[in-house]
């Protein structure tokens, strides 16, 4: 096993179907070998259909499996903690589903218990190694817009939109579960890919409100990140808009010209300078995770670095938690 990483999911549910799950098994050097979920007729369902050799209804009965030396962990959040701490203490290494937890003290305080007992841990902040991404990384860094000076990102969705996975209990607006709705679902991805551009975090701000109070959790946050080197990060979520006026775009600002391009979906690149204009394509894996997941098992491995740490899933955590007023 030291020469393979061998998997076992906690929480086989939608987002798993596509995104992550087949993923395990088409990387090198990994394998899927058994799946968890509390409904024992889905865990056998779903191994059944991913052709996953076993599969359980406690966690516990997972862990336990001497053959698994890595969990994969796709509960909703509330349940991260809890579960990293006690696959971690099983001798098992983590990645974790995004947002990492509910808070930044519970995402410290997960890398520092991997850290003592001398396991890893990596966070599924998948779009960072996702080609589409990367691309906008390489035209940043070889300064196709010249030196980056600022950020304007707008994420607008309507109540009924179609860039969350679909679950049957709609958690994501229950913020004992979720941390705060669609923002805490959505806000980590856009998050995460700022840090990842352009590095540390200088300063953060912002402002949250339930504006229409259908919910338990607020519905429009906006908020600022001043980078280190001074580059002005400018972000607005707005999640009760009219369908018509949905939105996905952000726009890097440089001495040069712009980038313009979407999270969700969007395949396209849109570079605007004095001397050069034009679409550039990228497109998305079947399996969004698998760039990721190759990373990380290659991680696990010892053959390269950490991908995305706690520490980032807590930077992350702490910047949604200073736009939402929590701290």
């Amino acid at each position: 096993m030291d020469n393979h990483i061998n998997w076992g999911i906690i929480g086989c549910g939608d987002v798993t179907e596509v995104k992550s799950g087949p993923a395990f098994n088409r990387v090198p050097k990994s394998s899927l070998i058994a799946v968890m979920r509390r409904n024992a007729e889905k865990a056998e369902e779903y191994a059944k259909r991913h052709n996953v050799p076993k599969w359980y209804s406690n966690v516990d009965d997972l862990l336990a499996n001497p053959d698994i030396n890595a969990i994969y962990i796709a509960t909703p959040p509330s349940s991260h903690e809890e579960l990293t701490l006690k696959a971690l203490n099983a001798g098992k290494n983590v990645y974790i589903e995004k947002p990492m937890a509910l808070s930044e003290s519970a995402c410290l305080n997960m890398q520092f218990i991997a850290d003592k007992l001398g396991r890893k841990l990596s966070v599924a902040h998948y779009r960072r190694a996702m080609p589409y991404f990367q691309k906008v990384k390489q035209l940043i860094d070889e300064g196709a817009i010249g030196e980056v000076s600022s950020v304007n990102l707008r994420i607008m969705q309507g109540r009924g939109n179609n860039v969350i996975a679909r679950t049957a209990e709609n958690w994501r607006m229950n913020p004992s579960i979720s941390g705060g709705g669609l923002f805490y679902d959505l806000a980590p991805h856009q998050i995460d890919l700022m840090i990842f551009f352009f590095g540390e975090v200088k300063a953060a701000k912002g402002l949250s409100v339930n504006r229409f109070g259908k919910d338990e959790v607020d519905d429009i946050v906006s908020g600022q990140i001043l980078f280190q080197n001074n580059i002005v990060f400018n972000g607005f979520w707005s999640f009760n808009n009219a369908p018509a006026d949905n939105a996905d775009l952000c726009e890097i600002f440089g001495t040069k010209g712009k980038l313009s391009f979407g999270f969700f979906g969007e395949t396209k690149i849109e570079l605007k300078t004095a001397d050069r204009q034009g679409i550039i394509e990228v497109a998305h894996p079947k399996h969004v995770q698998e760039p990721i997941i190759e990373k990380v098992t290659a991680y696990f491995l010892g053959k390269e670095e950490n991908p995305c740490s706690g520490q980032t899933g807590a930077e992350v955590l702490r910047i949604m938690e200073l736009f939402s007023g929590r701290i």
